[in-house]
């Protein structure tokens, strides 16, 4: 008889247990369970129990309440007599337009600043470096009171407009331009210009399997610009679509007529772009400087131009090290547009603030916002997910 076996522990069924990993494993995470119900159960019946004693009803019966207020900004019809949900949706909406605007301008302005940074020019590269230095590291809720207070409010008065060719004015309450009024016949524009789309998305498709298999690239960008725009223009040809301008009007105060751009709208738009590209930027720049200087050499030795050997050679091997950074900065510049209640703009927060304050509706509107980003952030990761996965290296075909 072994030492080990004699000690009374190690003869213990539950001892030889707790000393399997599996049957351990199994047991802290049951704990681990546990704990979490139990902190969750203690969260809702606090809240509950709150709620009943300040006599204040729970559930979503809110939003089909007339909301009593208005909107500066608003994409589908609303009025003051319209419902708290429509209200809710209203915000919702900005706050989509907003973020998917500004997230192609930090976009475009990331990649120019990045190369720029790479720049042999002396010049250029120091621009760069100074856009990213001192962008970066001042907060974004002071830019945007700068773009919004010092800026866009410091514009002249609706008298004083400044005109663009009589047709369009800028003041201090905003950018009006005319707006086109489409006669009959724009859904079948409208039809057109998303069959372009389509139809382009189909060719570079077979494009790209055109140029894998025989090493010539057809012309992408021709056809699917001649998609994209002229079937609409054939479609309004064919339908004899008439489209009319509504120009802005001085009367009285303010313009009547055309399309308003609120200030609001525009410094967030530019505070979210020109921040959320500073790190774009950089985010570029690593990624090019993880290419291979053997690839660059290759190319040029090969005769190819600069411009050519990187947007050829060097950008689509760099995508592949930038897309997953760049979707944390679109996450971000998405939950970042939150601040737009410090200046005015009615985003989400923004209306869903004003509906708490009318109705108490504390924990079902927080849920409510906390759905919105949650959603966005998922519907963004996932086409992100998806254009890194496209973009990933493919394997070595098999021998």
């Amino acid at each position: 008889m072994s030492a080990a076996s004699e000690r009374p522990g190690l003869r213990s069924g539950h001892f030889r247990l707790w000393h399997n990993p599996q049957v351990r494993g199994v047991l802290i995470q049951a704990l681990l369970l546990a704990v979490v119900a139990w902190f969750a159960w203690e969260i809702i019946d606090n809240t509950i129990t709150n709620l009943r004693q300040r006599h204040i009803a729970s559930g979503y019966r809110f939003l089909d309440s007339t909301a009593g207020f208005g909107i500066i900004q608003t994409l589908i019809p609303y009025s003051e007599v319209s419902s708290y949900g429509r209200a809710f949706i209203v915000g919702l909406l900005n706050t989509i337009l907003v973020a998917g605007l500004s997230i192609v301008l930090a976009t475009v302005i990331g990649f120019i600043v990045g190369i720029m940074r790479l720049s042999s020019n002396w010049l250029i590269a120091k621009i760069g470096t100074a856009y990213v230095e001192i962008i970066r590291n001042i907060p974004l809720l002071l830019q945007l009171f700068v773009w919004y207070r010092a800026v866009l409010k410091a514009m002249p008065a609706p008298r004083q407009s400044i005109a663009i060719a009589d047709a369009a004015f800028l003041n201090n309450r905003g950018l009006y331009v005319p707006y086109p009024i489409f006669g009959q016949g724009i859904t079948w524009v409208m039809a057109a210009f998303a069959g372009g789309i389509l139809l382009s998305v189909l060719y570079g498709t077979h494009a790209r399997r055109v140029q894998e298999r025989t090493g010539r690239m057809p012309p992408r960008l021709a056809a699917s610009l001649g998609l994209i725009l002229g079937l609409p223009l054939v479609a309004a040809f064919i339908t004899g679509l008439g489209v009319s301008l509504d120009y802005p009007v001085l009367q009285g105060f303010n313009f009547v007529g055309g399309l308003n751009v609120i200030p609001e709208f525009t410094a967030l738009f530019l505070g979210l772009s020109i921040y959320t590209a500073a790190f774009i930027a950089e985010i570029v720049r690593a990624g090019v400087q993880s290419v291979s200087k053997g690839q660059t050499e290759a190319a040029h030795a090969l005769g190819l131009h600069e411009s050519t050997t990187l947007r050829l050679i060097v950008l689509p091997q760099a995508l592949r090290v930038i897309i997953p950074p760049l979707a944390n900065q679109y996450l971000n510049l998405t939950k970042n547009s939150s601040l737009a209640v410090a200046i005015g703009y009615p985003d989400v927060v923004a209306t869903g603030g004003t509906i708490l304050n009318q109705t108490g509706q504390a924990v079902e509107v927080i849920s409510l916002w906390m759905a919105v980003y949650l959603s966005l952030s998922l519907l963004t990761s996932g086409f992100m997910n998806w254009f890194n996965a496209r973009m990933a290296l493919k394997g070595a075909p098999s021998l």
